[in-house]
């Protein structure tokens, strides 16, 4: 979504942002004030509000920024040569599942952010689903199993799941879920070296 208020230098105004994604990532949503995204991007505190009438005007743009850019990875991972392993990568990248997790618990709180994360997720969901249609029906399989529409809510439940376990320093089973993956993965998309069809 192009900038609300019109005529703002965009250089400062992606300063601001970022330094509010680091806030997120680093302390958490009810840590990002004003005045610490404002020390964070080196600027004078009245600048956050020249570019950003409220804080939620702040959250929403940070959000749009990585929901754009998570769209077009999902994107390119439909157009890659081996989609469904591009869609996992895309699904279980760790700083995109954190600020994830921060913003389901700010969307709690805030009504703005929780409707703008409902869209997202049913876009993210729709482009997630058609890959995995594409992949099940171009690839011979023993039939069965979960739906893509499944799939695609396991995917979402299990790479949030690693990425929280991540964030606490728990690790236990990851290693065997990662290979249980690898497997299914292996199931429909062979890597060069992999001797199975």
């Amino acid at each position: 979504m192009s900038d609300p208020r019109p005529g703002r230098d965009s250089k400062t105004r992606a300063v601001l942002i970022e330094a509010a994604t680091q806030l997120l990532l680093e302390e958490g949503y009810a840590a990002v004030t004003t005045r610490k995204v404002a020390a964070k991007a080196g600027v004078n505190q009245a600048l956050v509000y020249y570019y950003f009438r409220t804080m939620d005007e702040l959250f929403l743009a940070v959000f749009r920024r990585g929901a754009d850019a998570t769209v077009r990875r999902l994107e390119r991972a439909a157009e890659a040569d081996q989609p469904l392993r591009a869609l996992w990568e895309v699904s279980s990248e760790p700083r995109d599942s954190a600020l994830t997790i921060e913003f389901l618990a700010l969307a709690h709180h805030r009504q703005v952010v929780h409707a703008e994360l409902v869209a997202y997720t049913r876009r993210y969901r729709r482009i997630q689903k058609e890959i995995l249609e594409h992949a099940v029906k171009s690839r011979a399989t023993d039939g069965g199993g979960p739906t893509p529409s499944a799939l695609a809510v396991l995917t979402v439940a299990l790479s949030r799941g690693l990425a929280m376990d991540g964030m606490l320093g728990i690790t236990d089973g990851h290693d065997e879920i990662l290979s249980l993956v690898e497997e299914q993965l292996a199931r429909f998309e062979p890597l060069d070296d992999d001797p199975r069809p």
